[in-house]
C-alpha cells in the first residue's frame, strides 16, 4: 500500500482491555456503508439508525437517550440553541391559519419570532397572562393548535399553573409545550404533568460552564419526534457532537450545581427583601412572587436566577456600579459557574398587563463562587447606587 493511502486509512487497532467513563466524541459528515446493498437501504434505517453525520453519532444519541429518561418520555431531539428548541415545536406544529397561545413573560425572542416570522406566514398568536391558569380556556379558538408555557417566565419569574392550563388545552385537542430550562428535569417534569413537549436550552445547566449553544425537546409521542426530525432533516439543521460532548461533561455535575445554586439562590432572595433599595424580590420561593403556590405545589426546588425591583431612583449611578463589581460578571444568559448580573427591559414589553413598577429590574444568576464574596459583591453594589450623602428612598 502507497504511503499516501496508508495517510488516509486508518488502521485498525484492537479495543480490547479499553473502557472509559468518557463518552466518545464521534464527528462525522460521511458514515459508510459495509456494502452497496445496505447503502440502497439507508432510508430504512430511520431516524434511530445512522445514515449521514447532519443526523445523528453515537455521541449525540447519547446525549438524547440521558435527556429522555430524565424527562420520561420516549425520544429527544437535539438543535442548536435553547431558541430553536421552542422555534422547531412551531415550525413543526403551526401552519398557515393556525393559532398559537404565548405566556407574556415568555422569553423575548419567543416573542419575535411570532410577531416577525409566524404573524407575516399567515399564523396568528395570542400573548396571554401567564397566570391565567384554567382561565386559558377562554382563548382557545378552533384554530389554536398550541399552548406555549414558561415557567418560572423569563426575567419577571411568574410561575404557571401549569396542570391547570394542560387541562383545558387537552379538552380542546390542543398540544402543550413548555420551556422547562430554569427546573430543568431534576426539579419539574413537563411530560409527567401532561406537556407534550419538555423544552430546554442546554446551554443552561446541562452544559453548566457558559461555553456551549445547544437545545432540546424531548417527547412522549413517537410521532411528534418524527415530525420535528423531518423538518430539521428537510432544513439541514444539525448538532455538533463536540458540543453535545460538552453537554454530556457538564450534565455529570448538573444535580450538585444546581443544588448549590438553588440553596443560595433562595438565601439571597430573602435576605434581598429586607434591603432599603430593593422594592420587590421576584423569586418563586417567596409567597410574594406570582405564581408561588404553583411553585410550592409542583416543583422541587430552585434554579439559581431570579430579579430584584429597584426602588425608584435608585438606580442612580448603576452602570458604574455594575462594571466596579468585582465577582458577578454582566452577561446574558446564565446557568454557568461564574454569576451574572444585568439590567433588564421589562416596562413597555408587556402588553397583557401593564408592568406597574417604576424601578429598574436586575437579573441575578447565582454561579459557585463563595456565597460570602457573592453577598459582598452585592452588597457593594446596591450601596454604590445612590450619592454619598442622598436620601435612601422610602
Amino acid at each position: 500500500m502507497h504511503d499516501l493511502t496508508r495517510c488516509v486509512q486508518h488502521p485498525e487497532v484492537s479495543q480490547e482491555g479499553f473502557r472509559s467513563l468518557a463518552v466518545p466524541t464521534y464527528r462525522a459528515s460521511t458514515i459508510i456503508y459495509q456494502d452497496g446493498e445496505s447503502f440502497a437501504a439507508r432510508s430504512q434505517r430511520g431516524f434511530d439508525g445512522y445514515t449521514y453525520g447532519l443526523h445523528g453519532t453515537p455521541t449525540t444519541r447519547t446525549l438524547e437517550a440521558q435527556l429522555t429518561a430524565l424527562h420520561n418520555g420516549v425520544r429527544t431531539v437535539l438543535v442548536p440553541s435553547g431558541q430553536m428548541a421552542v422555534a422547531l415545536v412551531f415550525l413543526t406544529f403551526l401552519l398557515p391559519g393556525d393559532h398559537v397561545l404565548v405566556p407574556d413573560s415568555a422569553y423575548g425572542p419567543v416573542r419575535n419570532v411570532c410577531r416577525d416570522y409566524l404573524a407575516p406566514r399567515g399564523i396568528d398568536y395570542t400573548l396571554y397572562d401567564p397566570l391565567i391558569g384554567a382561565g386559558i380556556a377562554g382563548l382557545i379558538q378552533d384554530r389554536t393548535r398550541l399552548v406555549w408555557v414558561e415557567s418560572p417566565g423569563s426575567g419577571t419569574m411568574e410561575v404557571q399553573d401549569i396542570p391547570a392550563i394542560v387541562g383545558a388545552a387537552k379538552a380542546r385537542g390542543v398540544l402543550v409545550g413548555c420551556d422547562n430550562t430554569w427546573c430543568t428535569p431534576l426539579l419539574f417534569k413537563p411530560l409527567d404533568h401532561g406537556c407534550d413537549f419538555a423544552a430546554e436550552a442546554l446551554t443552561k445547566y446541562v452544559g453548566g460552564h457558559s461555553d456551549l449553544l445547544l437545545g432540546s425537546i424531548t417527547v412522549k409521542d413517537m410521532d411528534l419526534r418524527q415530525r420535528m426530525k423531518e423538518v430539521l432533516r428537510s432544513l439541514g439543521i444539525g448538532v455538533s457532537p463536540d458540543e453535545v460532548a460538552l453537554a454530556l461533561r457538564g450534565i455529570e455535575t448538573m444535580g450538585l450545581r444546581l443544588a448549590h445554586v438553588g440553596r443560595v439562590s433562595e438565601s439571597f432572595a430573602r435576605r434581598l427583601q429586607q434591603h432599603p433599595l430593593v422594592d420587590r424580590v421576584l423569586h418563586p420561593c417567596l409567597p410574594s412572587c406570582p405564581g408561588h403556590a404553583f411553585w410550592a405545589r409542583d416543583i422541587k426546588g430552585s434554579g439559581g436566577v431570579f430579579s430584584i425591583v429597584l426602588k425608584p431612583g435608585a438606580e442612580t449611578g448603576l452602570n458604574p456600579a455594575l462594571t466596579a463589581m468585582q465577582v458577578f460578571a454582566i452577561g446574558a444568559s446564565w446557568g454557568g459557574t461564574r454569576s451574572l448580573i444585568a439590567p433588564m427591559l421589562v416596562k413597555g414589553e408587556r402588553t397583557v398587563n401593564p408592568w406597574t413598577h417604576a424601578g429598574t429590574v436586575l437579573r441575578i444568576s447565582i454561579g459557585l463562587e463563595q456565597e460570602d464574596d457573592l453577598w459582598a459583591d452585592l452588597e457593594g453594589l446596591l450601596a454604590a447606587l445612590v450619592p454619598l450623602g442622598a436620601e435612601i428612598p422610602a
